[in-house]
C-alpha cells in the first residue's frame, strides 16, 4: 500500500472517529444523525481504500439513503421542530462506558494478538465480481429478481395506501383552485 493509501486511510480512520464520538456528543436528533452519516461515509471510504470498491461504494450509497430518509422523517414527524430540540443521546452513562472500554480493549487485543496471515496469493482481477460470488454465490439472480420484486411492492403499496390522486383533487384538467383537500375545508371524501 502506497504512502498516498495509507494518508487517505489514516485521514478517513481519524473522520471516523471524531464523527463516531459527536454520535454520542451532541444534543439533537438531527446533529446526531448527520454526523453518523459522516462516520459511514469514512467506513466506506476506507473499505474502498482497502481494495474493495464495490463495496465501500455500496456501504456509501446505503448510509446515506438511510440516512437522508431518517432526517426526513424526523422533520416531518417528531414532535419537536426538526430533531433540534436539545436532549441526551446517553442513557446509563456509567454502564455504556464500562461495557465500550471492555469491548474496544478485546477487539484491540484481537487485533494485535491475532496471527495475520501473510498475503501470499495472486490478488484477483475483478474485486467487484469476487464480492459479489461471496455474498451472494450463485443466487445473483435470485436476489436481482428479489429486489425488483420488493421495489415493485413498496410502489405498489403506495399507490393502492394513497385515496386520492392529482386528479381527484385538482379535477381532470388539473385546474381546480383551491384544491379539493379535506385539510384546507374542500369537500373531502
Amino acid at each position: 500500500m502506497g504512502t498516498t493509501a495509507m494518508t487517505l486511510l489514516a485521514g478517513l480512520g481519524v473522520l471516523a472517529l471524531v464523527s463516531g464520538v459527536l454520535v454520542f456528543t451532541l444534543n439533537s436528533m438531527a446533529r446526531v444523525t448527520f454526523s453518523l452519516l459522516a462516520a459511514l461515509v469514512c467506513v466506506g471510504g476506507v473499505t474502498a481504500v482497502l481494495g474493495l470498491p464495490y463495496l465501500g461504494v455500496v456501504i456509501v450509497l446505503m448510509m446515506v439513503m438511510e440516512m437522508v430518509i431518517m432526517a426526513v422523517f424526523m422533520i416531518a414527524y417528531m414532535m419537536n421542530p426538526a430533531g433540534l430540540m436539545p436532549m441526551s443521546m446517553l442513557h446509563n452513562k456509567r454502564g455504556a462506558l464500562a461495557v465500550s472500554g471492555v469491548v474496544f480493549a478485546a477487539l484491540v487485543a484481537g487485533i494485535l494478538l491475532a496471527p495475520w496471515p501473510d498475503g501470499t496469493g495472486a490478488r484477483p482481477k475483478d474485486t467487484t465480481f469476487q464480492v459479489g460470488m461471496a455474498l451472494m454465490g450463485e443466487q445473483m439472480l435470485t436476489m436481482v429478481t428479489l429486489g425488483f420484486v420488493l421495489l415493485a411492492t413498496m410502489v405498489g403499496a403506495t399507490v393502492l395506501a394513497t385515496r386520492r390522486g392529482r386528479y381527484d383533487r385538482l379535477g381532470d384538467d388539473l385546474d381546480r383552485r383551491p384544491a379539493d383537500d379535506p385539510v384546507r375545508g374542500g369537500v373531502g371524501r
